[in-house]
């Protein structure tokens, strides 16, 4: 493991060697489909996504640009809806939400989860339907959930005593009755990120089982008047690639609901198992399919409930990440490129491209790994050991840490990234004032633009400082 460095995991010592699981590719011009999205191909050696060639989508919306693959968007989503048939599937629009997005969802029988004000604008500007929304956050204001009370969410998933206070004086003072889920954490943590692992018991989201938080939490919401209570929500975390992890901490979840129902006699209809379902961004990366984690998850929950001899409640699922991070890539335009000599004689090429950070934010927030491809032509040069790299002002500003790629790599050629749907757009930022980067959606040889590219107009919109 490279040990810490001031300056970042880009400067620990090791960090100038490729990982392990990376291998020199025969070919560095073929796709792996694992890691794109189904429509990916290369025709004439130019990468093509949804019978579009990006060097025309390019040459029409110019780059970076996230390109959005409607069929595969609305394929992965019927996969999950299908193979947990009986289950409530909630996207998790965290991953990546807006209006398109929604409507897509809400035709194709999916319900929506959102975690913010602003997400849930976007669904109410869709048109999503409100019974079919779940309303996340571990600090919603009094604003946001008087909001999501007036329009009639199906469900709130409360995660502070605070919350359920405020939930219900909103409730109460409108007269209305709310669903609402108890998030508790099942002191099970998922193999992956420390920053993305969510359910063991140091950290902000739900209430500790383990503690009595979580039962208390049921109990106040059982008594409070204009509250329905539904049942318990649990997130284990993020790029889980099996069921292992649900196991446990279903087994503790359902220990808690059958707890509830002895002391309170309630029966709670409902439990949310959570997300979290990984994808492969790497050949390292080896995820499940629907069907089979719809299989485990259903055969634990069964196992479980026979166990303790109660009826298996429904369940729901809140998949994000899995339906769009594979559906979108990022197309990027080179503009330098650099050789640095390595000790002992080895090289890495450093790809500099229009976008970063700003548009990618995971490989410097998480470590995390991403590949690429040269998109716009072939090469019949032997590959290299590459780093794609933004144009921002910070030595961690990687949005590829390792690649091979054709050692002839040139301005002007254009490498697309696969697997940045979820998080990438969501999180984008302004840093250094760039521009945000448009969606494009794809499909049938055609592009539409899904969320326009800001403007400098956009960015200085809210500067109100010229005149005061």
């Amino acid at each position: 493991m490279p040990t810490a460095h001031p300056s970042g995991w880009a400067h620990a010592d090791g960090a100038l060697r490729g990982p392990q699981w990376l291998r020199e590719p025969a070919d560095p011009n073929e796709l792996l489909p694992l890691l794109w999205s189904a429509t990916a191909t290369k025709v004439d050696d130019v990468l093509v996504v949804g019978g579009v060639a990006l060097t025309d989508l390019v040459r029409e919306h110019g780059s970076p640009a996230y390109v959005l693959d409607e069929v595969d968007f609305r394929e992965r989503a019927r996969a999950f809806r299908d193979a947990f048939a009986g289950y409530d599937v909630y996207y998790a629009g965290k991953a990546f939400l807006c209006t398109t997005v929604a409507r897509w969802l809400a035709e194709d029988g999916l319900s929506l989860d959102v975690c913010s004000g602003g997400e849930l604008a976007v669904a109410e500007r869709a048109g999503f339907p409100m019974e079919r929304v779940g309303f996340h956050g571990n600090n919603k204001s009094p604003a946001e959930l008087a909001r999501a009370v007036e329009l009639g969410v199906g469900r709130v998933i409360v995660d502070s005593f605070h919350e359920v206070d405020r939930l219900a004086a909103v409730a109460r003072d409108r007269g209305r009755t709310v669903g609402v889920l108890v998030r508790v954490t099942a002191g099970v943590e998922a193999h992956t990120h420390e920053y993305i692992a969510t359910a063991h018991e140091d950290q902000k989201f739900g209430f500790s089982i383990s503690g009595g938080d979580a039962l208390e939490a049921v109990r106040r919401v059982h008594a409070a008047e204009g509250l329905r209570l539904l049942g318990l929500h649990s997130h284990i975390g993020s790029q889980i690639f099996d069921t292992s992890g649900f196991e446990v901490a279903a087994r503790r979840v359902l220990a808690l609901h059958a707890a509830v129902r002895e002391e309170l006699g309630v029966d709670m209809p409902e439990m949310d198992l959570g997300g979290g379902f990984g994808i492969a961004y790497t050949t390292q990366d080896d995820p499940s399919r629907p069907d089979a984690l719809a299989a485990g998850l259903t055969a634990i929950v069964e196992h479980e409930c026979r166990a303790l001899g109660i009826e298996r409640p429904r369940l729901s699922i809140e998949p994000g990440r899995a339906i769009v991070g594979p559906a979108m890539c990022t197309v990027y335009e080179v503009g330098t490129v650099k050789q640095v000599a390595l000790d002992g004689g080895a090289g890495r090429t450093y790809v500099s491209v229009d976008g970063g950070m700003s548009d990618n934010i995971r490989t410097a927030l998480y470590d995390a790994d991403y590949s690429a491809t040269l998109a716009s032509r072939r090469s019949d040069v032997s590959p290299v050991l590459s780093r794609v790299v933004g144009k921002h002002c910070e030595a961690g500003d990687i949005v590829v840490k390792d690649e091979f790629l054709p050692g002839d790599v040139a301005p002007g050629d254009l490498v697309a990234v696969p697997g940045t749907g979820a998080y990438c757009r969501s999180m984008a930022s302004n840093y250094n004032h760039a521009l945000r980067p448009p969606v494009i959606g794809v499909r049938d040889g055609k592009t539409f633009t899904v969320v326009r590219r800001e403007t400098e107009a956009d960015l200085l919109a809210t500067d109100v400082g010229v005149g005061v």
